[in-house]
Protein backbone atom coordinates (compact mmCIF):
# COMPACT_ATOMS: atom_id res chain seq x y z
CA UNK A 1 0.00 0.00 0.00
CA UNK A 2 1.11 3.66 -0.71
CA UNK A 3 1.42 6.51 1.92
CA UNK A 4 -1.46 8.53 3.29
CA UNK A 5 0.02 11.86 2.85
CA UNK A 6 -1.33 15.10 5.11
CA UNK A 7 -1.44 18.56 3.87
CA UNK A 8 -1.05 21.36 6.11
CA UNK A 9 -2.13 19.40 9.82
CA UNK A 10 -2.84 22.14 11.41
CA UNK A 11 -5.68 20.95 13.38
CA UNK A 12 -3.77 18.19 14.49
CA UNK A 13 -4.94 15.18 12.49
CA UNK A 14 -1.90 13.68 12.13
CA UNK A 15 -1.13 12.91 15.47
CA UNK A 16 -4.95 11.75 16.29
CA UNK A 17 -4.68 9.47 13.46
CA UNK A 18 -1.03 7.95 14.05
CA UNK A 19 -1.59 5.17 16.44
CA UNK A 20 -4.73 3.80 14.06
CA UNK A 21 -1.87 4.53 10.81
CA UNK A 22 -0.15 2.28 12.89
CA UNK A 23 -1.75 -0.33 13.75
CA UNK A 24 -2.66 -1.16 10.38
CA UNK A 25 0.53 -0.64 8.51
CA UNK A 26 -0.05 2.34 6.67
CA UNK A 27 3.08 5.01 6.43
CA UNK A 28 2.06 8.53 7.06
CA UNK A 29 3.85 11.70 5.16
CA UNK A 30 2.85 15.37 6.30
CA UNK A 31 3.48 18.02 4.26
CA UNK A 32 3.57 22.00 6.06
CA UNK A 33 3.78 23.66 2.51
CA UNK A 34 2.28 22.97 -0.77
CA UNK A 35 6.17 23.19 -2.10
CA UNK A 36 6.71 19.74 0.10
CA UNK A 37 2.90 18.95 -1.04
CA UNK A 38 4.43 18.82 -4.94
CA UNK A 39 7.34 16.87 -3.88
CA UNK A 40 5.74 14.60 -1.95
CA UNK A 41 3.28 13.59 -5.03
CA UNK A 42 7.05 13.44 -7.03
CA UNK A 43 8.60 11.30 -4.92
CA UNK A 44 6.39 9.23 -3.05
CA UNK A 45 3.92 6.63 -3.72
CA UNK A 46 0.68 8.38 -2.05
CA UNK A 47 -2.87 6.52 -2.32
CA UNK A 48 -4.49 9.23 -0.12
CA UNK A 49 -4.08 12.80 1.00
CA UNK A 50 -5.91 14.29 3.36
CA UNK A 51 -6.20 17.67 2.83
CA UNK A 52 -6.41 19.87 6.45
CA UNK A 53 -7.83 22.57 5.13
CA UNK A 54 -9.03 26.03 7.29
CA UNK A 55 -12.36 27.08 5.20
CA UNK A 56 -12.97 30.33 7.08
CA UNK A 57 -15.35 32.46 5.57
CA UNK A 58 -12.40 34.36 4.29
CA UNK A 59 -10.40 31.22 3.23
CA UNK A 60 -12.82 29.74 1.37
CA UNK A 61 -11.31 30.61 -1.96
CA UNK A 62 -7.96 29.93 -1.49
CA UNK A 63 -8.33 25.95 -0.08
CA UNK A 64 -10.97 25.30 -2.62
CA UNK A 65 -8.67 26.71 -5.59
CA UNK A 66 -5.84 24.66 -4.01
CA UNK A 67 -8.09 21.09 -4.13
CA UNK A 68 -9.47 22.80 -7.98
CA UNK A 69 -5.71 22.96 -8.73
CA UNK A 70 -4.70 19.45 -7.43
CA UNK A 71 -7.27 17.59 -9.24
CA UNK A 72 -6.34 19.38 -12.72
CA UNK A 73 -2.54 16.55 -12.61
CA UNK A 74 -4.04 14.05 -9.96
CA UNK A 75 -6.51 11.08 -9.06
CA UNK A 76 -5.32 10.06 -5.76
CA UNK A 77 -8.38 10.09 -3.26
CA UNK A 78 -8.83 13.50 -1.62
CA UNK A 79 -10.59 13.70 2.03
CA UNK A 80 -10.68 17.01 3.33
CA UNK A 81 -10.30 17.67 7.23
CA UNK A 82 -11.96 20.61 8.30
CA UNK A 83 -12.92 22.65 11.27
CA UNK A 84 -15.73 24.48 8.92
CA UNK A 85 -19.07 22.54 9.57
CA UNK A 86 -21.35 24.99 7.11
CA UNK A 87 -22.92 23.04 4.10
CA UNK A 88 -21.93 25.26 1.78
CA UNK A 89 -18.01 24.95 2.55
CA UNK A 90 -18.66 20.81 2.08
CA UNK A 91 -20.38 21.61 -0.92
CA UNK A 92 -17.73 24.20 -3.06
CA UNK A 93 -14.89 21.30 -1.90
CA UNK A 94 -16.61 18.45 -2.90
CA UNK A 95 -17.88 20.33 -6.20
CA UNK A 96 -14.26 21.04 -6.74
CA UNK A 97 -12.81 17.68 -6.90
CA UNK A 98 -12.58 16.63 -3.28
CA UNK A 99 -13.77 12.87 -2.64
CA UNK A 100 -14.77 12.87 1.11
CA UNK A 101 -15.17 15.90 3.51
CA UNK A 102 -14.63 15.32 7.58
CA UNK A 103 -14.78 17.64 10.16
CA UNK A 104 -11.47 17.88 12.13
CA UNK A 105 -13.49 16.26 15.40
CA UNK A 106 -15.05 13.04 13.71
CA UNK A 107 -14.28 9.69 15.20
CA UNK A 108 -11.16 8.30 14.07
CA UNK A 109 -12.14 4.80 13.18
CA UNK A 110 -15.32 6.36 10.88
CA UNK A 111 -12.58 8.22 9.61
CA UNK A 112 -10.39 5.25 9.27
CA UNK A 113 -13.55 3.31 7.47
CA UNK A 114 -13.63 6.48 5.34
CA UNK A 115 -10.15 6.38 3.83
CA UNK A 116 -10.39 2.36 3.30
CA UNK A 117 -13.53 3.06 1.16
CA UNK A 118 -11.53 5.43 -0.91
CA UNK A 119 -8.86 3.76 -1.60
CA UNK A 120 -10.35 0.33 -2.37
CA UNK A 121 -12.79 2.34 -4.67
CA UNK A 122 -9.40 4.30 -6.51
CA UNK A 123 -8.28 1.15 -6.64
CA UNK A 124 -11.03 -1.03 -8.27
CA UNK A 125 -10.76 1.94 -10.51
CA UNK A 126 -7.24 2.61 -11.70
CA UNK A 127 -7.27 -0.98 -11.76
CA UNK A 128 -4.08 -0.94 -9.36
CA UNK A 129 -4.44 -4.25 -7.40
CA UNK A 130 -1.27 -6.36 -9.00
CA UNK A 131 -1.54 -9.65 -9.68
CA UNK A 132 1.28 -11.85 -8.41
CA UNK A 133 3.49 -12.67 -10.85
CA UNK A 134 7.19 -12.68 -11.23
CA UNK A 135 9.07 -10.67 -13.98
CA UNK A 136 12.19 -11.51 -16.02
CA UNK A 137 15.04 -10.01 -18.33
CA UNK A 138 17.72 -11.96 -18.67
CA UNK A 139 19.58 -12.30 -14.87
CA UNK A 140 17.05 -9.23 -14.35
CA UNK A 141 14.21 -10.84 -11.70
CA UNK A 142 11.67 -8.79 -10.69
CA UNK A 143 8.98 -10.99 -7.71
CA UNK A 144 6.08 -9.16 -7.11
CA UNK A 145 4.99 -11.71 -4.33
CA UNK A 146 8.16 -10.62 -2.70
CA UNK A 147 8.68 -7.17 -4.06
CA UNK A 148 11.78 -8.04 -4.13
CA UNK A 149 14.80 -7.54 -7.28
CA UNK A 150 17.78 -9.25 -8.22
CA UNK A 151 20.48 -9.47 -10.82
CA UNK A 152 22.49 -12.87 -11.15
CA UNK A 153 21.02 -13.85 -7.93
CA UNK A 154 22.01 -10.47 -5.84
CA UNK A 155 19.84 -9.16 -4.32
CA UNK A 156 19.18 -5.20 -5.12
CA UNK A 157 17.34 -2.82 -3.03
CA UNK A 158 15.70 -0.30 -4.67
CA UNK A 159 13.07 2.41 -3.33
CA UNK A 160 9.23 2.66 -3.99
CA UNK A 161 9.14 4.85 -7.01
CA UNK A 162 12.31 3.28 -8.38
CA UNK A 163 10.53 -0.48 -8.02
CA UNK A 164 7.67 1.00 -9.58
CA UNK A 165 9.52 2.19 -12.50
CA UNK A 166 11.40 -1.07 -13.00
CA UNK A 167 8.41 -3.20 -12.92
CA UNK A 168 6.51 -1.17 -15.16
CA UNK A 169 9.58 -1.47 -17.89
CA UNK A 170 10.20 -5.03 -17.18
CA UNK A 171 6.06 -6.11 -17.44
CA UNK A 172 6.57 -4.25 -20.84
CA UNK A 173 9.51 -5.63 -22.01
CA UNK A 174 11.49 -4.69 -24.77
CA UNK A 175 8.64 -2.01 -25.53
CA UNK A 176 10.22 1.89 -25.46
CA UNK A 177 7.99 3.48 -22.82
CA UNK A 178 8.19 7.57 -22.87
CA UNK A 179 9.24 10.09 -20.14
CA UNK A 180 5.68 10.73 -19.94
CA UNK A 181 3.96 6.97 -20.28
CA UNK A 182 6.10 6.46 -17.02
CA UNK A 183 5.30 9.29 -15.21
CA UNK A 184 1.58 9.30 -15.39
CA UNK A 185 2.12 5.65 -14.82
CA UNK A 186 3.70 5.67 -11.41
CA UNK A 187 2.82 9.20 -10.38
CA UNK A 188 -1.13 9.32 -11.98
CA UNK A 189 -0.75 12.80 -12.68
CA UNK A 190 -0.08 14.72 -15.83
CA UNK A 191 3.51 14.73 -17.22
CA UNK A 192 4.76 18.25 -16.83
CA UNK A 193 8.58 18.58 -17.64
CA UNK A 194 8.63 15.19 -16.30
CA UNK A 195 12.05 13.93 -17.71
CA UNK A 196 14.54 15.27 -15.76
CA UNK A 197 12.62 13.31 -12.57
CA UNK A 198 12.28 9.93 -14.49
CA UNK A 199 16.06 10.42 -15.96
CA UNK A 200 17.22 10.91 -12.02
CA UNK A 201 15.35 7.48 -10.61
CA UNK A 202 16.60 5.55 -14.00
CA UNK A 203 20.01 6.77 -13.38
CA UNK A 204 19.68 5.61 -9.53
CA UNK A 205 17.99 2.11 -10.66
CA UNK A 206 20.71 1.80 -12.96
CA UNK A 207 23.62 2.39 -10.44
CA UNK A 208 21.44 -0.34 -8.61
CA UNK A 209 20.87 -3.31 -11.26
CA UNK A 210 24.07 -2.94 -13.63
CA UNK A 211 27.77 -4.35 -13.46
CA UNK A 212 28.30 -1.27 -15.39
CA UNK A 213 25.93 1.83 -15.17
CA UNK A 214 27.56 3.83 -18.27
CA UNK A 215 27.22 0.59 -20.38
CA UNK A 216 24.22 -0.95 -19.35
CA UNK A 217 22.47 -4.10 -20.63
CA UNK A 218 19.50 -3.99 -18.73
CA UNK A 219 17.63 -0.87 -18.77
CA UNK A 220 18.20 0.86 -22.21
CA UNK A 221 18.09 4.42 -23.06
CA UNK A 222 16.35 4.82 -26.77
CA UNK A 223 17.64 8.79 -27.27
CA UNK A 224 14.21 10.59 -28.43
CA UNK A 225 11.88 8.08 -27.32
CA UNK A 226 12.24 6.62 -23.59
CA UNK A 227 13.58 3.66 -21.74
CA UNK A 228 12.99 -0.07 -22.39
CA UNK A 229 14.16 -3.38 -20.60
CA UNK A 230 15.43 -5.46 -22.55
Amino acid sequence: MGKILIYNNKTGIGAKMQPYFEAENMDLLVAESLEKLEDALQDSEICLMLLDIELTDKGWGAGIEMITNLRRFSRIPMIVISSQSAETAKIMALEAGADDYVLENCNPMELMARIHSQIRRYRQLTNRVPAAKIFRAGGLVVDDDLHAVSVDGRSVRLTPIEYNILKLLIKQKGEVLSNAQIYESIWNMKAYGADNTIAVHVRHIREKIEEDPRDPKHLKVVWGNGYKIV
